[in-house]
């Protein structure tokens, strides 16, 4: 594939532009999936991240104990107390159909009947043919469940090391006692059916088996809670934003993969460019909250073309 540049070029072309003549919700109706009493702060920093990389709205899917949490961090969140609700099946039919991606697993926790019903949603939103996003303690379930997003080559999975080696070890019944290399992370892409994998660390891998780029963009030393959030909520826009380019179009298959990669290294980027950035004025103090206020500099300097 081309270098991360000529790709990040491409990004550009995928990108919805800032015209006069747009409706609300054009540039995107992202669903984020996750948020219980311990765990309000993950799905609000993904929310709010993918309404500041540039969609429209956001909905957060959460149990109804985080949901006054939630909706006291910002007005801007459409908060839906559903996600531990009896009535579940019947309640998510009235939004899905007008949800173009699913964020799924920030703040989810491990609660075995939520996952039961995160495991209705994915095939729901595989019915629908929605871009899906699994980060958190979405990727505890799918180590058991592989089965459930196997070969649903619209999904990217954002393990860290530790997520990372446990899918390894789940599938291959061996230790991983190392970082993750390229052919690690290939193989587990193959293993379930082409699915895109992100592997964050000092580099971020990422890979669809087919398909495989480094993200080398200078990042920072800090490592505080909730990068990944900001990382899977803009990861949902552009996903989202990259499909719908491509689909419908008189392309090959392989076209496919290309949207999956393009979006997955455009929010890795972003996200490194937004920790280098922050870290830059407050270095050791540095919170996602200073990072998420570097996505409007960040986003411009990457994808924005200047005149």
């Amino acid at each position: 594939m081309e270098n991360n540049y000529e790709i990040l070029k491409e990004l550009q072309l995928v990108l919805p532009p800032l015209t006069f003549d747009t409706h609300k919700g054009q540039a995107g109706r992202i669903g984020i999936v996750g948020g219980c009493m311990n765990y309000t702060g993950a799905p609000y920093f993904a929310a709010i991240s993918a309404l500041r990389v540039g969609c429209d709205l956001v909905h957060v899917f959460c149990t109804k104990e985080a949901s006054q949490v939630i909706k006291s961090y910002s007005p801007e969140l459409i908060v839906h107390p559903i996600l531990d609700s009896p009535d579940f099946n019947e309640e998510i039919l009235l939004h899905l159909p007008s949800l173009h991606s699913l964020v799924i697993g920030p703040g989810l926790g491990r609660d075995k009947d939520i996952f039961s019903t995160v495991h209705h949603l994915i095939d729901l939103a595989k019915e629908r043919n929605l871009p899906l996003v699994f980060d958190a303690d979405s990727l505890f379930y799918i180590k058991d469940n592989p089965k459930v997003i196997e070969r649903y080559e619209k999904a990217i999975l954002t393990p860290n090391k530790v997520e990372f080696a446990r899918l390894y070890n789940s599938f291959y019944k061996k230790e991983l006692d190392r970082d993750a290399t390229k052919e690690d992370v290939k193989a587990v892409c193959r293993t379930l059916g082409n699915v895109t994998v992100v592997k964050k660390g000092v580099l971020d891998i990422i890979s669809n088996g087919i398909y495989t780029v480094v993200c080398d963009e200078p990042g920072s030393a800090r490592r505080c809670g909730g990068q990944g959030d900001l990382l899977s909520g803009s990861m949902g826009v552009f996903s989202y934003w990259a499909h719908r380019f491509y689909d419908g179009k008189p392309v090959n298959k392989d076209c496919l993969h290309n949207a999956t990669i393009m979006a997955a290294l455009g929010a890795c980027m972003l996200t490194r460019r937004c920790n280098n950035f922050a870290f830059k004025k407050f270095q050791r103090s540095t919170i996602t909250t200073d990072m998420i206020a570097e996505i409007h500099i960040a986003f411009s300097s990457l994808f924005v073309k200047t005149i």
